[in-house]
């Protein structure tokens, strides 16, 4: 088996076009990693505001009770 370049350096060079061929795997990488955290980090933040507005309510039931059974 022959190797298409002799060296490293000639690899990452891609004959001249290195830049644009490791830029574009670089942005990809990117992009499915922002695909794949993006959701995730989307749902804690709905789960901690669905939480926030259930003690909210919880304390509205709380002072309607007070409210409606004076002590």
């Amino acid at each position: 088996m022959e190797f298409q370049f002799a060296t490293l350096a000639d690899f990452l060079a891609m004959g001249g076009h290195g830049s644009y061929v490791w830029a574009s795997y670089a942005v990809t990488i990117a992009a499915l990693l922002a695909l794949a955290i993006y959701p995730a980090l989307r749902r804690r933040q709905l789960r901690r505001e669905l939480l926030r507005q259930q003690r909210i309510e919880r304390r509205r039931q709380v002072k309607r009770t007070e409210i409606a059974e004076p002590a």
